[in-house]
């Protein structure tokens, strides 16, 4: 088996809520996670009360065309 190239070093920070700050390798501060849309309707999240995000969802789609 090959050597490991590289191991993604995230850390990820539940803020409140459905919020999450990601800390990902070469960005200056946090990503933010959350609901929005759909998303937020399906889980029942109020988003005048908790500030609408891109989900992981949104994040996985973009990386995957990327």
């Amino acid at each position: 088996m090959a050597d490991v190239a590289y191991r993604s070093k995230v850390r990820i920070e539940r803020v409140k809520g459905p919020l999450r700050r990601a800390y990902l390798p070469a960005e200056e501060g946090p990503t933010k996670f959350g609901v929005q849309s759909e998303v937020a309707e399906h889980y029942g999240v109020d988003t005048a009360v908790h500030e609408p995000h891109a989900t992981t969802l949104d994040y996985v789609t973009a990386a995957t065309g990327g």
